[in-house]
């Protein structure tokens, strides 16, 4: 009776003393939550959909890969058409960044001196990369022959005169009110060139050296980013980066020891098939045969003679391929992941929740 009493007994007043202590409860209260979210509260070993995401991303990395299997299979070309498309939808997605709906309806036609600029700097970089491709191809043709080697020739005549017509052009379409506008525009447009456009286009260049070049360093980036999703899912805790909250320590760390692994080993396993490792000296689909350079041949390492006699190995043989590889997966396991935060910068500066180009490429993106 006297409990029952006690839980029936009115409220106490509401003096000042009272209510500065129910307020240091409640702030105590909202801080602890407020931490608690820090510690973890985003990170994928408390999020409640991530097998479910991680579904997602499976399925839509099996695509990938059968796409990935399918273009290697058809050859250098194709994987340079396909680098061409990411590079255009990239260009589109970032030009409309910075667009804005007014001021491009006070100027009709000024998107399209993005776009000049863009396949100018295309024309550009890979007349320098493909120009002896283009030779080797059309020596049958004795008129073809002479064409290509005039516009060779004149080749950077041509892409300065070109991009010298571009900038008469943006000078001739300025608006009064719209300066700012439109040389943000302009210096936008040169930005993506530069850092995007001009650092992607090498790697056409690497795909013709031999797709080895090609598909070790992108394989590499994929192995990175699933290993570290794999580690930061079952044992990530501790955050990374406030760019991304979802990257934990263990998951950098996991993927790192993973990518330097994988590497070693992918390098050994693509030596193995001249179609990787032979160079395309021209622009033709046929069906590469080729001596592998010293580079991918094999080396024989001995063991020291001090082993017991009982250890069935005497040696191990290792291409110094192999020894790049190592170099290429620390790269793709320190370096390349700060691609990543810098696209999430990206997004959060422009308040956008994924790019259309990350979307195409990659489906499962988040």
């Amino acid at each position: 009776m006297k409990m029952k009493a006690k839980a029936q007994s009115p409220p106490l007043p509401s003096t000042p003393t009272n209510r500065i202590r129910h307020r240091k409860r409640t702030k105590s209260l909202e801080v602890i939550a407020d931490v608690s979210k820090m510690n973890g509260g985003e990170l994928l070993l408390n999020d409640e959909n991530k097998y479910k995401s991680m579904w997602i991303r499976t399925y839509s990395s099996l695509w990938m890969v059968g796409y990935v299997i399918m273009i290697l299979y058809l050859g250098h070309l194709y994987i340079c058409a396909t680098v061409v498309v990411v590079q255009i939808l990239m260009a589109a997605e970032l030009f409309h960044l910075r667009r804005r709906i007014h001021e491009d309806k006070r100027l009709p036609g000024f998107w399209l001196i993005n776009w000049y600029f863009f396949f100018t700097a295309m024309l550009y970089v890979y007349g320098r990369i493909l120009r002896q491709h283009l030779v080797n191809t059309v020596t049958s043709d004795n008129f073809c022959h002479k064409l290509v080697n005039g516009l060779i020739k004149y080749h950077m005549v041509i892409c300065y005169f070109l991009y010298i017509a571009g900038m008469m052009w943006f000078i001739l379409t300025l608006k009064k009110k719209m300066y700012k506008y439109q040389f943000g525009q302009y210096a936008w447009t040169h930005m993506i060139l530069i850092v995007v456009f001009t650092q992607s286009s090498f790697t056409v260049a690497n795909i013709f050296e031999g797709i080895f070049w090609f598909i070790l360093p992108a394989t590499l980036i994929a192995v990175n980013d699933v290993a570290a999703y794999l580690f930061g899912f079952f044992f990530g805790r501790t955050p990374l980066i406030k760019l991304s909250p979802k990257k934990t320590w263990e998951g950098f760390i996991g993927g790192s020891v993973a990518t330097v692994v994988s590497a070693f080993l992918l390098a050994n396993i693509l030596t193995q098939f001249q179609w990787m490792t032979c160079p395309r000296m021209d622009l033709s689909t046929g069906w590469l045969n080729c001596d592998p350079g010293p580079l991918f041949n094999l080396d024989y390492y001995p063991f020291p003679k001090y082993l017991p006699r009982w250890f069935p190995w005497k040696g191990v043989s290792i291409a110094p391929v192999q020894w790049h590889a190592l170099c290429l997966g620390l790269f793709a396991s320190i370096i390349a992941p700060f691609g990543g935060f810098f696209a999430s910068g990206l997004k959060r500066a422009f308040k956008i929740k994924v790019c259309v180009c990350v979307c195409v490429i990659f489906p499962f993106y988040k």
